[in-house]
This record gives C-alpha cells, structure tokens and sequence, in this order.
C-alpha cells in the first residue's frame, strides 16, 4: 500500500519496521550504527538537504550508502548481486531501492552544493570534537587516475607508479592519526603550494578552533596558530616565509637542497614517542640554517637523521618557533596519511568513479600550455643526450701507446664526437628559445580543439567520499575499542571487516521499544571473546533506530543444547 501511494504521489515515505528475521545478511554492520550515528552520518541533513520524495527517505538512501562502505559493496552496480530483500531487513524496509533508482536519489542530493555544505559542517563538527589533533594537520595530494576516453584529463605524475597519468588530484587534511577531516578536489591542478595558499590555509584559519589570539602572537614570537606537514612538493622559502609573517603557520618538510653531510659525531641516539606511543630511538642532529636567497631569505630550525648506511635525511621547521629535535617524529609519522589513501583505495573503493557525465570547466581556468610542455620536454631529452656525449668525449684520452692507425681512428672518433656536441649544443639552444616565447600557463578556451577537456561531475563522487570518511572514522573509533582484545592490534580491523558480513538475527519487542541484534559466533573463540566485549560498550551507548524509538540491544547467539537423538528402530 505504501509503494502503490508514493507511486502515485499520493502518500508519505516508507515507515521504519522491523520485523522477525534469522540469519540475515550483512547484519553484522549494525554493529557500526552507534560510531556512525556518533561521527556524524545523519547530522545537519534537515539543513543541508531538501528532503526527498517518494517511497525512500533522504535517512534510508545515506544509511544504505554507509552499509555499502563498510559491507565493501564498492559500486552501486554491485547491489546487484546482493539480496534487495535481506539487506532492506537491516533498515527496517522491505527492500532497498533498486540501481537505477538508487543512483536517481543519489543525484537529487547532489545538486546545488548542498554536498560541499554537509562536508564542510561536518569538517567543522570533526575539528571541534578532537581540537587537541587540529594543532598538527598532514596535507598530501592523491591522485585518482582514470583509463577511460569520456574525456582526456590533464596529465600528473603519479608516485606510486612513476609514471604521468591522467586523472583528477584530491587534496586531503588528516590528523596524526591518519583520520581525514576534509578534501578538496582539483580537476586542474595548480599543485600542492597553490591548493594550500588559495583552499586550504584560508578554510583552516576560519574553522580550527582554540588558535592563539593575535595578542598572544604578539606576546610570544615563537608561539604558531597550527603546524603543517607535507613532504618535499611543498618545499618553497618564499611560501614558507609568507606562512609565518601573515598568518603564523610553522610548516614541517623536508630539505629539498640539504647540502653537504654533517661530522657524524654531532648525531646523538635520541629518543622519540611517535603520536601513536610508539617510541623509537634515532641518531638525531640539529643546528640553525639559512634557505632561499633575496627577499626569500629565511632562517630555519634543520634537524637531521643518521641512518644505518650513512645518509642524512634533513628536516626544517622554518619560522622563529623553537622546536626539539624529537618534532621530526611528526613528520616520520606522515606514513599514516599514506596507509590511509592506501586503505581507502584497496576497501573503499577511493578512485571508483559514481557516474561518468561530464561538465565544462570555465574558460578561465589556467593550465599548462601543450605546446610549452612539448618543448620543455623535447629541451629536457636534448640536454639529456648532450651530458652522454660531453661524458664520451671525455674519456677519449691520448694514449702513448697508440699506434698510427689506431691515432687516425681515435682522431676520427674525437671529430664526431666534437661535431655531435655542436650539434646538440645548437639544438638545445633554439629549443630553449622557442619555450622562452610561449607561455607556460593559458586560459582553457585558448587551448587547440583537439586538446580541450572536461571535468567529470564531481558532486555524486564527492557525496560517497563523504561517507566513506564518515565510514572510515567510525571503522577507526570501533578498532581502537577492540585493540585490548586482539592478540594484535593491526588485526582489529581485519576482525572488524569479518563482522560487517556477518549474519545476525533481528528480534523486535516493540512492549519494551527495543531491537534486538543477535550477532552469529565467529571463526574462534577469540573473536567470540572480542565481539562479547564489544556489545557490551555499543549497548552502553543506548542507541536508537534512525527513523524508530527503538533502542539497539547486541548480544551473542547462544548456542541452544542438543537433544539426544534416539537411534530408530525398525520393526
């Protein structure tokens, strides 16, 4: 009755009952409800949102896409292989919306920036709950390769495969724990510096809470609103500089020009607590140096790492702000945003695309000019060539042992070598004079035909990777709570993933307005042992149904006692 009404406009949406059901699938991810619920996921959606019409609620299709994250159903297409009916007994529905009508609920969100408001709340939201972790931020670009022909993207290098690829660069802030606070996205990129200068400095100086007054800045001049760490893209004097005189931002990096090697016996073992308490001991150096030159000039703490084999890993801190040699840890401890884009790609499905429209850029927007880049390139390949053959004519040396035809060959071999590097040495010259007459950046609607590009819509896109953040976070809050009961505490989430795909039985008592959530036993009893305890603190959170006044009760299946079977008796 109620889909024959939302058919023809004529009711409201489905109401939230849950019914009795054993072993249903994907149960198990109920279990995530109260870290989701506590993260954010159905928060500022009245506010940010027009609610939908029709049969599913704007709750029912943001409670579905969180399942999805966490049960690892990376698509929308995959729904297809999945049971509608088992995992619509989860949200108290008899079925979930089908791929066609899930992805047109999905697109009705995803209009008009009501998406990049909810993110940038929520970002908001994360920061205030944890302000003690906005004091250290980690910046660091990912980029989401596409192989397809919808469109030819820009090309970037891409470090974990070491090529140049086309695709769409997503700029992440995450704390030292490797939890993401927000992401901006970047069809065109400007690089690291740019997105920092124009996107993410200015939304940090609005939304962090607890910096410093400016007459405490004033009071203390070693005294920085926050610190941000990223690795050696982002090394820039002139960008360093500016950071501490206009707004008191200490940057951490890595010397991109460290110099020559300091006396080894400066380096003293020094030990460092890392942010997760692990503590390691390092052979560490410090002193003061002077980068950039001109009006870029600026005076930086260096600290320096021995390693085993010798080489010297130099970090700065510029700015008047005096840290201790142990203030490298946070910039060794940058791996855990990298574990995090990796995680996020291999489980969360990261780089998956959510649909493939496509829309224009404005005509305004800077990128490389492909004309500057071919003869940049073709200037590099020159240079390249002529060092190997300045290196040959090199090593063609006299010898007095040379016999007369031997001379007249290595006369002959100097000759052409001579000639060759005349050659390439002119070449290299004009190449450097036709880059000098292009630009290097133009306006999109200056490019040839044949080189013009599109954006693929990044609403859609931007809506799942807000839930899977959202997922993320709670995967991570409800792995911290079971790491006292693994054997080790890297295998909390592989626990965690084991329990999202694992049946449950739902039982309602609507006397007592409660759902209870009767998960299956496990592989072994020490995930049966991790999974009682863990009930124990989701019931303590007293969680209520979105949508119900019904409170969540988890609890173990228990095992019901054999009967003794009678051996049959024939006559």
């Amino acid at each position: 009755m109620e889909r024959t009404l939302a058919a023809t406009g004529s009711g409201s949406c489905a109401q939230t009952r849950f019914e009795m059901s054993r072993d249903v699938s994907f149960g198990g991810v109920l279990c995530a409800l109260p870290a989701l619920l506590s993260s954010g996921l159905l928060r500022h959606l009245g506010t940010c949102f027009d609610e939908l019409k029709g049969y599913y609620t704007t709750v029912h299709i943001i409670l579905l896409l969180a399942y999805m994250a966490l049960c690892r159903i990376k698509s929308v297409e995959q729904l297809r292989h999945n049971s509608p009916g088992e995992m619509g007994r989860l949200m108290g529905l008899d079925r979930i919306p089908e791929v066609r009508c899930l992805r047109e609920k999905i697109k009705l969100l995803s209009d008009e920036g009501m998406v990049e408001l909810w993110h940038s709340i929520l970002s908001k939201d994360f920061m205030l709950a944890e302000p003690t972790l906005t004091g250290v931020l980690y910046v660091d670009g990912h980029v989401r390769v596409y192989h397809g022909d919808q469109t030819k993207l820009p090309k970037r290098y891409v470090a974990r495969d070491r090529l140049c690829m086309r695709g769409t660069t997503d700029y992440w802030v995450n704390d030292v724990y490797g939890q993401p606070f927000f992401v901006v996205t970047k069809p065109v990129d400007g690089g690291l510096l740019r997105t920092l200068r124009e996107d993410i400095v200015p939304r940090l100086l609005k939304d962090i809470p607890g910096q410093p007054s400016e007459k405490e800045l004033a009071k203390d001049g070693g005294l920085y609103r926050f610190m941000l760490v990223f690795d050696r893209e982002g090394y820039s004097p002139g960008f360093f500089k500016e950071m501490w005189d206009k707004h008191r931002i200490c940057c951490l990096t890595y010397h991109k020009h460290p110099g020559n090697d300091w006396p080894e016996k400066e380096f003293k073992d020094t030990e460092i607590t890392m942010p997760g308490g692990e503590r390691i001991v390092n052979k560490l150096a410090g002193r003061g140096t002077l980068i950039g030159s001109g009006k870029n000039k600026l005076w930086v703490n260096e600290v320096r790492k021995l390693t085993g084999s010798g080489h010297q890993t130099s970090i700065i801190s510029p700015g008047k702000a005096t840290l201790p040699l142990e203030s490298c840890g946070l910039l060794f401890n940058r791996w855990c945003q990298e574990n995090f884009f990796r995680y996020m790609m291999q489980e969360f499905a990261l780089d998956a695309l959510s649909g493939y429209e496509t829309e224009e850029i404005p005509e305004t927007q800077m990128v490389v000019n492909p004309r500057w880049r071919e003869l940049d390139s073709a200037c590099r390949s020159v240079k390249s060539k002529l060092g190997r053959k300045i290196h040959s004519f090199g090593q063609l040396e006299l010898d007095s042992e040379l016999s007369p035809q031997n001379y007249e060959a290595w006369k002959q071999r100097k000759s052409e070598l001579r000639e060759e590097i005349e050659h390439l040495e002119k070449r290299h010259s004009d190449l450097k004079q036709e880059r000098k007459g292009q630009s290097k950046h133009i306006e999109i609607g200056e490019l040839p035909e044949e080189e013009k590009f599109r954006q693929f819509s990044s609403s859609r896109k931007f809506l799942r990777d807000t839930i899977k953040m959202i997922a993320y976070r709670a995967e991570t809050a409800m792995a911290n709570k079971l790491r006292a009961e693994m054997g080790k505490p890297e295998e909390a989430r592989s626990f965690l993933r084991g329990l999202y795909s694992s049946p449950v039985d739902l039982i309602p008592d609507p006397e007592n307005n409660t759902l209870h959530v009767r998960i299956h036993h496990l592989a072994n009893p020490q995930a049966n042992r991790a999974v009682a305890a863990l009930t124990e603190d989701l019931n303590e959170t007293e969680c209520v149904y979105p949508g119900t006044e019904m409170k969540l009760r988890y609890s173990l299946v228990k095992h019901e006692k054999k009967q003794k079977q009678v051996p049959l008796q024939f006559p």
